[in-house]
């Protein structure tokens, strides 16, 4: 029962979070989640398993690419600092090589909406990014390579990411 009040508290500030449309440099809302079943259940691709271990998951049950599209997963490979990968979905696409995320557990367990990554890539084919670190407030130094993006094929815009954080939240959490 002690919960309940505790996620209404939450859900309701994740909502607050989503008024304006530029991007958030803030510390994100604290969720006790990880950004595999936040990823899921915000995008609405049904996959499980590590967060690297998607892009290959997905060969033959999603269309996969390397072209940001809002609504899509990017898909972290492995590496020195993300042992088991990463998922952000796409919340808006701002240029050829500059996207904001929305993500769960990129800073310990919190949400984080429309964080800045970066593509910087030799070929600007998203094989490896920056993204925004907000202890900082500034984009992080770290360059993590990306397998991909993984499209759900439902219609997204950032609006329709935006409004569906607190209900990826609540269904993460049951996960």
């Amino acid at each position: 029962m002690r919960r309940f009040p505790l996620l209404f508290g939450l859900l309701f500030l994740l909502a607050l979070s989503g008024c304006g449309g530029g991007p958030r440099h803030d510390l994100g809302q604290s969720a006790p989640l990880e950004c595999v079943p936040f990823a899921r259940a915000l995008s609405g691709v049904n996959l499980r398993g590590d967060a690297a271990d998607w892009w290959d998951l997905a060969d033959g049950l999603y269309a996969r690419g390397e072209t940001p599209q809002v609504g899509a997963v990017m898909v972290f490979d492995r590496s020195s600092r993300l042992a088991y990968g990463h998922l952000s979905v796409v919340s808006r696409v701002m240029s050829g090589r500059e996207i904001l995320v929305t993500q769960a557990n990129w800073l310990h367990h919190r949400v984080t909406t429309d964080q800045l990554a970066v593509d910087v890539s030799p070929e600007g084919d998203w094989s490896l990014v920056r993204v925004w670190w907000p202890p900082s407030n500034a984009l992080g130094t770290t360059e993590y390579p990306v397998l991909g993006f993984i499209y759900s094929g439902r219609p997204a815009s950032h609006d329709r990411i935006v409004r569906a954080v607190p209900d990826a939240v609540r269904t993460a959490l049951d996960d």
